[in-house]
């Protein structure tokens, strides 16, 4: 039997993302890795050696030139995954590229017109989408009637070199961009509904990021089914570690939600996907008005840490690529989630509710 090609794939940025990519595509037996390509020579030639000693490149034009991948991982600061993007499907290859797609819809429905075009898978990492527990909070927020009430955000009280990370970040989008397409994303999955508007808050409660630009902001949306939900980000050192992990969903029927257990920090990037269990509250009463169901406690501490996540999602892409898998609904979502977070920003931005 003829031995199955091994998928060259080339990984663009070595920071926490490209580096938990890198080690996921040398643990699975379908990717082989042409090269890492880093701006910084310390993070590429760190997890060049980690890994064995890998190619390794700055400048991701010459790389890509050089050794001509079947597929590119970019894991760079949003700011560049247009542009990064494009190059990759313009030389043929397939992409992983972390979220969101691009900085502007325009910019993101160019791409997957490009990828459809050019035959190439296109995958979005939207980790929350191979995440066993929210899978399974999805599952249960969707028996829990209608319409539904989402409460969710991720504060993140920053330092250090983290702090200059989300500076970094805040230079292209804000919190309740970056992180608030996955929590969107989820919303959407729950409900099945279209939503109709958003509107949002934000304060700038730093001098060190542009003027235009705010690190605390909160978004809110309506559903056409009447359904509700809210998210919350806020990233700098001034940021609050009182209830900064809120994941709650509320129905007729009763209520699910998301426990941080064991409890962590804001900074702690494992714990922005790491669960303890998921808590489910039934509203049925009796005639005598008492409950007639206790809560139920489903335990997720089973569940694969933030490396095995990247394993699961790098699955995914081999998957996609190796069986020609129909991603069209995948990256409509995609672009839809990035959709309402950008115009969340201009609500902020304008002080208005947008349509949507």
């Amino acid at each position: 039997m003829a031995e199955t090609k091994q998928i060259r794939v080339l990984v663009v940025g070595c920071g926490h993302m490209g580096a938990s990519h890198a080690r996921a595509y040398q643990r699975i037996d379908g990717f082989e890795i042409a090269g890492l390509v880093s701006r910084t020579p310390g993070s590429r030639e760190a997890l060049s050696a980690s890994l064995g000693g890998l190619p390794a490149f700055g400048d991701y034009r010459s790389a890509l030139e050089e050794t001509r991948p079947d597929a590119v991982s970019v894991n760079t600061y949003p700011d560049t995954h247009y542009e990064y993007v494009k190059m990759a499907l313009e030389a043929g290859s397939h992409v992983f590229v972390e979220k969101p797609l691009a900085t502007t819809v325009a910019e993101a429905e160019e791409l997957v017109k490009l990828a459809a075009k050019n035959n190439k898978k296109l995958v979005v990492g939207y980790i929350l989408r191979v995440h066993p527990a929210w899978t399974r909070f999805v599952e249960i927020a969707r028996t829990l009637g209608k319409p539904l009430v989402m409460r969710m955000n991720l504060n993140q009280q920053s330092s250090g070199a983290q702090w200059h990370t989300h500076k970094q970040l805040m230079r292209s989008m804000s919190p309740i961009v970056d992180c608030g397409v996955h929590y969107v994303d989820i919303m959407c999955m729950m409900t099945g509904s279209r939503p109709v508007s958003v509107s949002a808050i934000g304060a700038r409660l730093t001098d060190e990021v542009d003027p235009e630009m705010y690190n605390y902001g909160q978004l809110q949306i309506r559903f056409e089914d009447g359904s509700v939900g809210w998210y919350e980000a806020g990233w700098g050192p001034m940021m609050s570690e009182t209830a900064f992990f809120i994941k709650d969903v509320i129905g007729p029927k009763g209520c699910v939600s998301i426990s941080d257990a064991p409890p962590a920090a804001s900074d702690d990037v494992e714990g922005h996907t790491k669960t303890g269990q998921l808590r489910l509250h039934h509203s049925e009463t009796d005639a005598g008005g008492k409950f007639t169901r206790r809560d139920e406690f489903i335990s997720t501490r089973d569940e694969p840490d933030h490396d095995g996540l990247c394993y699961l999602e790098q699955e995914f892409f081999l998957d996609a690529i190796l069986h020609d898998r129909d991603l069209s609904a995948h990256l409509r979502d995609a672009v839809n989630s990035l959709k309402i977070v950008l115009a969340a920003d201009r609500s902020v931005l304008t002080g208005k509710t947008i349509d949507l």
